[in-house]
Formats: structure tokens, sequence, C-alpha cells
């Protein structure tokens, strides 16, 4: 079992909000829930779903050091 610390959470949640962005983008929405879009832009990221998609991509990269 692994523990997530620190930045850590947060970069899970990023990863996380990406994938189900990307369901959302496929036409499977969340239910009873705020969408992964609403969740993105409340934090600051803009743009369409394909751009904030591209932001998200963009950020995991950096996080996993991915250049």
């Amino acid at each position: 079992m692994t523990t997530l610390t620190g930045h850590q959470i947060e970069g899970a949640r990023l990863l996380a909000l990406r994938a189900m962005l990307k369901l959302e983008m496929k036409g499977i929405p969340r239910s009873r829930a705020p969408s992964a879009y609403s969740m993105l832009k409340k934090m600051g990221y803009k743009g369409t779903r394909a751009e904030v998609l591209a932001q998200l991509d963009a950020k995991r990269n950096e996080i996993l050091n991915l250049t």
C-alpha cells in the first residue's frame, strides 16, 4: 500500500481530474456531482475542455518529469 504525502496528494488529484475530464469529453458524465471541468475551472484552469486537458497534460509531464 502506498501512502501519499504533501505535494503527491495534489498531483494524484490532478491525475484523477484529468482522467475524469477525458471521460466527460467522450460523453460519460459524472452523476450528481460537479463535473471535472467545472472543478478545474474553479482551480484556475481556463479554456475549452480540450485546452484544459492540454494544460493538465503539460502539468502531468512536469510532475512526472517527462520533458
